[in-house]
């Protein structure tokens, strides 16, 4: 017995690198063999190029790896080139003697002092078709939707269509069952639809099943599910993948890699955005232990990977954590990852709650990006009940589908602008706090600006915004018989450019103009009309 103690202790989890891979060109030159046509064509209105990041890991190099004595093999990212494995130390060690093997990263770090669980809420502390948010009440789910200004996104017709979230947690149960969600599954692409999933935990396809928590269902309501005046989430009409990639009973670094291989696949199927309510810093074992020092954005293995997905095109949401209260405090990994955006939580009176964890990164960079409600916070459960719950597992997934809306709104923008939005729209963002971060997301204005190739539609003429609103065009549809007298000003009130627009000098230039609100003013026929938009540099 104490021999066999000996040797279950000895289990080592590791990250096993190659030098290279072999069949990159091959694949290089047929993108369409490992990325799907809606991941290349995300990749090119982003103007990112496939590179050999996207390769698989070659073959005979797993096999290898698999076939050596005293060696499982748990994992593969595609991204980083490695194979996660798990074995006593001796036997990992001379995998460095197969030829294909660069280094080997042991995932062993002890802990300088001991600290709480990270991410509590990680471990678990049929509705009819709709054509529009318009004619659903908010219900109990109104304070959390109207505080970061997405139901005037809704009111518009924004609603999160066309966009596709992967959503990486703990289990689904309930999601096939439960009324709330029903509109992702009656065949209406145009209500929102499951596209698919899998638990990498299990090897299996069945992602519905009952893994010991419904975490996953609550993340997915707070953005899909509907309840007909009880309910609605920040963007019901997306569409969605699930993942499963954290095992409820055990804590351990296999998960980091499990979460880098379903971001890998959500790439691989052309996502848009990636929210995950999971953090890590503390293990089962605390032997594998990280500190605060590896919050630096570079470090962990599932942060690095959520750096790559960023790069791919991808808006990647994180809670940032609930360890206000602990002797950890601060972020968790992945969120103190680069360009994502890293969601804490605040109150239903806009006060932050003192759980939500605090930044900057090691490293010194801002976090979290922005701030949603995650205290008191309304879910649905997997029972098709709306429930009360608290954590950022909560205002991260509301942030995501704020993000679907906003995208939908602003097609032509990039991950990264998307991103710059959600950050410069949060209230403190000129004035960053360390556990507020930059503050407290607010939408509503956004709503009343022109993204490019928009128009409004005004008798006897249209207006249309040109490169992020650097030109202001006016279109006839029949002649005129006067000009337009229009007026642009600042939110102070001083008038800041007047044309007389013809159909035959039917341009206002705002290349000389500052980002921010301005109002425009049009006179034509003794009508007046007033709307507000805004420039971005």
């Amino acid at each position: 017995m104490l021999l066999y103690s000996s040797l279950f202790q000895a289990q080592e989890h590791a990250w096993v690198y190659f030098k290279d891979k072999p069949s990159a060109e091959s694949y290089l030159n047929a993108p369409i063999s490992m990325l799907t046509q809606r991941a290349l064509d995300r990749r090119s209105l982003q103007n990112i190029e496939v590179n050999i990041q996207d390769v698989p890991v070659e073959h005979s190099y797993v096999t290898a790896v698999r076939s050596s004595q005293g060696i499982v093999l748990k994992a593969r990212s595609r991204w980083l080139n490695a194979v996660h494995v798990m074995g006593n130390q001796a036997a990992i060690e001379q995998l460095i003697d197969l030829a294909s093997v660069d280094r080997i990263q042991f995932a062993n770090k002890n802990s300088a002092s001991p600290r709480s669980p990270i991410l509590s809420s990680s471990k678990i502390i049929k509705s009819s078709k709709f054509a529009s948010l318009q004619n659903l009440e908010y219900g109990e789910a109104e304070n959390q939707v109207k505080m970061i200004g997405i139901d005037s996104f809704h009111t518009a017709g924004y609603e999160g269509l066309g966009k596709q979230i992967a959503i990486i947690d703990a289990g689904f149960y309930g999601v096939d069952t439960a009324g709330a969600f029903s509109h992702l599954f009656d065949g209406e692409v145009s209500n929102g639809e499951i596209l698919g999933g899998y638990d990498f935990v299990t090897s299996s396809g069945q992602y519905y099943q009952d893994t010991g928590t419904s975490h996953g269902t609550h993340v997915l309501s707070t953005i899909a599910a509907i309840k007909e005046d009880e309910f609605v989430g920040t963007a019901p009409k997306s569409s969605f993948y699930l993942f499963i990639t954290e095992e409820v009973s055990n804590e351990s670094p296999l998960e980091e890699s499990l979460w880098v291989q379903a971001a890998e696949r959500a790439d691989s199927l052309g996502v848009d955005i990636l929210n995950t309510s999971l953090g890590y810093s503390e293990f089962d074992d605390a032997r594998y232990n990280y500190t605060y020092a590896d919050m630096d954005g570079k470090t962990t293995f599932i942060t690095r990977g959520a750096n790559i997905a960023a790069q791919k095109g991808i808006v990647v949401v994180n809670s940032i954590g609930n360890s206000g209260n602990d002797a950890w405090q601060y972020l968790t990994a992945p969120s103190d990852a680069k360009n994502i955006v890293a969601v804490g939580a605040v109150n239903i009176d806009r006060s932050m709650t003192s759980f939500s964890s605090y930044g900057p990164s090691s490293d010194q960079r801002v976090k979290p990006e922005t701030l949603a409600q995650g205290g008191d916070v309304k879910i649905v459960d997997s029972d098709n009940i709306v429930k009360t719950s608290n954590g950022t597992s909560f205002s991260g997934p509301i942030i995501a589908g704020a993000v679907a809306c906003l995208w939908e709104f602003y097609p032509e923008k990039s991950s990264l602008e998307i991103r710059d939005l959600i950050i410069q729209n949060s209230n403190l963002f000129m004035n960053p706090t360390q556990q507020g971060g930059y503050g407290l997301l607010n939408l509503t204005h956004l709503i009343t600006e022109l993204p490019v190739s928009r128009e409004i539609k005004l008798s006897p003429f249209s207006i249309s915004f040109l490169n992020d609103i650097k030109t202001l065009r006016f279109q006839f549809n029949e002649p005129i018989v006067e000009a337009l007298d229009v007026q642009v000003f600042s939110v102070a009130g001083v008038i800041l450019k007047r044309k007389f627009v013809t159909e035959f000098d039917c341009d206002i230039k705002f290349t000389d103009v500052a980002q921010g609100l301005y109002y425009l003013r049009y006179s034509y026929k003794n009508k007046n009309e007033l709307m507000t938009f805004y420039k971005m540099n």
